[in-house]
């Protein structure tokens, strides 16, 4: 049984929600459910047949909106036996995600450049992106370091992910830390996107769990 808490208006109620498959919508990715490390876990892999990155492969959670607010998971990452070598055991969340899937943003995670032994990689161990128009590649050309950062993080661990979105600005935070991570000033759908799904996010070679979803809504 997999809990997601939903503080859907401070003035209003929080409300537990219980996730079975009928709350999942799975786009471009096979999913299952199962305990690991512990925890009840949503698993999330990408479709091999989606060969290009940074794509809308994610799990929706059906019946969720969100504007702006706190959105908060625990993620657990793995390399697939399968997995190619530039696989970096991506994994996050999607947010803002408009009806047909096509555009949103997102923040994720690359767990194994945390601990690299090459700098370069490690000040990659976070992203930003915006689809479709802007994933990290271009993003890394255009305006180096601006959308990514380093943290200490690891494969095959749980590392909670708090992300604060607020208009066109969003922060995140790693594992209960007081300042975030990362932060962007200028989402590239803007604030007058916001309004949308959210999803639970993974790339090539990763194998996601995902568990202890919160999303606090503010006005």
């Amino acid at each position: 049984m997999i809990i997601i808490l939903l503080f859907i208006n401070p003035n209003l109620f929080a409300q537990a929600i219980t996730l079975d498959r009928a709350k999942l919508v799975p786009n471009q990715v096979a999913i299952s459910l199962g305990r690991v490390m512990g925890k009840e876990a949503v698993r999330v892999v990408k479709d091999s047949s989606v060969t290009k990155v940074d794509e809308p492969t994610f799990v929706r959670i059906k019946d969720v909106t969100f504007s702006n607010g706190t959105l908060e998971v625990k993620v657990l990452s793995r390399l697939l036996r399968n997995a190619p070598e530039l696989a970096r055991g991506f994994i996050g969340v999607a947010f803002r995600i408009n009806d047909t899937n096509s555009t949103y943003e997102s923040i994720y995670i690359r767990p194994t450049n945390g601990r690299a032994d090459d700098q370069v990689r490690r000040n990659h161990a976070i992203q930003y992106y915006s689809y479709p128009d802007y994933k990290f590649d271009r993003l890394r050309k255009e305006a180096p370091e601006r959308y990514e950062s380093y943290a200490d993080m690891a494969l095959n661990e749980w590392i909670t992910l708090k992300i604060v979105v607020s208009g066109p600005e969003a922060k995140l935070y790693l594992n209960n830390a007081k300042e975030p991570a990362l932060i962007v000033k200028d989402l590239k759908h803007g604030a007058a996107a916001s309004g949308g799904g959210v999803g639970l996010w993974v790339d090539v070679g990763t194998e996601g769990y995902f568990t202890d979803l919160k999303i606090t809504q503010q006005p």
